[in-house]
């Protein structure tokens, strides 16, 4: 009899043991934060085919599922994946090529790394981006009379951070045929005393980087490799490319078939009518890594080069207001076909002219209330009559809070102290629709989602200036930020059905942080490091 009963009890644990649900990962022992409607916590979940099958605590989801690999998250805070709503994904990868002029702090610095660049790269263009005449003592810009001397014969081509400007030598000026008083719209050929500087803003950079030969498609692809390396590093699982051609969605199309590239990327095709005509034709383009269904239009240009389009002059510099980037017949007509077509359309607004032109032409065409999510990206100053747009209409407005933390040492001086109380207004941004899409806008800023949030809720730069933090009446709290850079994210791009949150049924796209962000001390926020991030339920990246 006592054998019997062994043989049963054995019995029943096989049994038990068999009726176990397979799934392909666990994770358990975390501190689960779902951002679901409800902005639930779990312990674990488990995951099958790269999507989440059910969560609960570690108990349940162990005694329902059995796996291969399982994660003991010991305890550590567990987000869904970092979405960056607004980026320059494939640029930002092309950048990594060149020479980085990111935080320095003078001309004469930038000419000596350009040397020991050049030194190391000896043929074809030098490269470089990142400067910003902000941060130099003499906040001047510079001009190419040192570039002359040094490169006489190699083109030199220097981009400033946001991109809406650059420096080029003589050698680069001659190769695209740029002459002294050459006009055009929407940008400026600077010249001084009649003789040209080698600066050119806005649209005048165009006519520069066209004659730059364009890269191989083995360096594309580093290109692309090297920018999800970083991305998955900073716990991003989806990152919005603003502004390339079909031509790079087809390549980037390819590599995420081979298996090469495993970022998931939401695609706004630039403002050219190569591109209308493919994406009209073709379709909205959807898989489980790719998304391409947007437009993305430049309405004017940065405020830290003074190309952004005011309503008044700048109050640094009278008698210069910026300007639009192409006449407003042009974006009526584009906001038009693309409505026709159905499709999203993103726009560049910075100034407050920027965007009131922008919103009063995206309202005529949306007529009300919507669910077309058209988007102003940056929405960086606007005039107080004009927030209501944005809830009247539905429109999106997706912002890069670090650009108010780099920005705020001089936002003043160009915008004037009643200006500027409603630059970088989140708060009043999240108010019209009541959620908000946060990026970063790399390269021009930090690749890093963790600054994006610190910046967000505390308002200071990494130094923790100012002290009691900038413009704190429009800080976003820390719920409000984790939720814009993850489940508003994905709204923004039509895919909170799919990611953005941990919930059955999505994506297992997810970061496991060393902190957690909702209740760390706010001084050792931005120490925030990654120690795994998984896409689709996949490991691509472990600290």
């Amino acid at each position: 009899m006592k054998n019997y009963i062994i043989i049963i009890f054995i019995a029943g644990i096989l049994t038990a043991c068999g009726s176990k649900k397979h799934a392909d990962l666990i994770v358990q022992n975390g501190k689960v934060y779902t951002v679901d409607d409800q902005f639930s916590m779990a312990e674990a979940f488990a995951v099958v085919d790269g999507k989440i099958v059910e969560l609960g605590s570690s108990a349940a989801i162990l005694a329902a599922y059995d796996a291969p690999e399982i994660i003991d998250a010991k305890g550590k805070a567990v987000f869904p994946g970092f979405i960056d709503a607004h980026a320059h994904f494939l640029r930002y990868g092309q950048g990594l090529q060149n020479a980085n002029l990111v935080g320095t702090t003078s001309w004469g610095q930038i000419l000596t790394q350009l040397q020991a660049f050049a030194d190391e790269n000896k043929e074809g263009w030098i490269i470089g981006r990142g400067w910003d005449q902000n941060d130099w003592q003499q906040k001047e810009f510079p001009d190419k009379s040192k570039l002359d001397i040094l490169f006489p014969n190699r083109p030199v081509m220097l981009s400033r951070v946001d991109g809406h400007a650059v420096i080029a030598n003589q050698a680069a000026l001659d190769l695209a045929k740029i002459v002294a008083g050459q006009k055009l719209t929407g940008g400026e050929v600077v010249t001084k005393n009649g003789k040209l500087t080698g600066l050119l803003i806005d649209n005048a950079v165009d006519l520069v980087t066209k004659v730059v030969p364009p890269l191989t498609s083995n360096q594309n692809k580093e290109a692309l490799l090297d920018a999800a390396k970083n991305c998955f590093a900073v716990g991003l699982t989806t990152v919005d490319d603003c502004g390339i051609d079909f031509t790079d969605v087809n390549f980037i199309d390819s590599l995420q078939k081979a298996g090469d590239l495993k970022m998931r990327l939401y695609v706004m095709l630039s403002d050219a009518q190569k591109n209308y005509d493919f994406l009209f034709k073709n379709g909205k383009i959807k898989t489980d890594f790719l998304n391409v269904r947007s437009f993305k239009v430049y309405g004017d240009g940065a405020l830290g080069s003074r190309g952004a389009c005011l309503l008044s002059p700048y109050q640094d510099a009278p008698g210069n207001s910026g300007f639009l980037l192409s006449n407003a017949q042009h974006f009526k007509e584009a906001a038009k076909k693309i409505a026709e077509h159905d499709f999203q359309m993103c726009t560049h607004a910075i100034g407050d002219s920027a965007n009131r032109t922008i919103l009063k032409i995206y309202a005529d065409v949306l007529k009300g209330k919507n669910d077309k999510r058209w988007r102003i990206e940056h929405a960086q100053v606007v005039n107080p009559n004009d927030f209501k747009l944005f809830g009247d209409f539905n429109i999106v407005p997706s912002v890069q809070p670090t650009h108010a933390t780099s920005d705020m040492y001089w936002a003043k001086d160009r915008l004037g102290n009643e200006r500027v109380k409603s630059a970088y207004a989140y708060q009043q941004l999240l108010k019209q629709n009541g959620w908000l899409p946060l990026g970063t806008d790399f390269p021009v800023e930090d690749i890093n989602p963790i600054y994006t949030f610190y910046a967000s809720v505390i308002r200071k730069d990494l130094q923790q200036i100012p002290a009691g933090g900038f413009q704190m009446e429009n800080a976003l709290s820390r719920k409000e930020a984790l939720q814009g850079m993850t489940i508003w994210a994905a709204k923004a791009n039509f895919e909170e059905q799919e990611k953005g949150s941990l919930e059955k049924g999505k994506f297992a796209d997810f970061v496991i942080l060393d902190q957690d962000l909702m209740t760390v001390q706010e001084n050792n926020l931005p120490k925030t490091k990654v120690i795994q991030t998984y896409i689709g339920g996949k490991n691509v990246y472990k600290k």
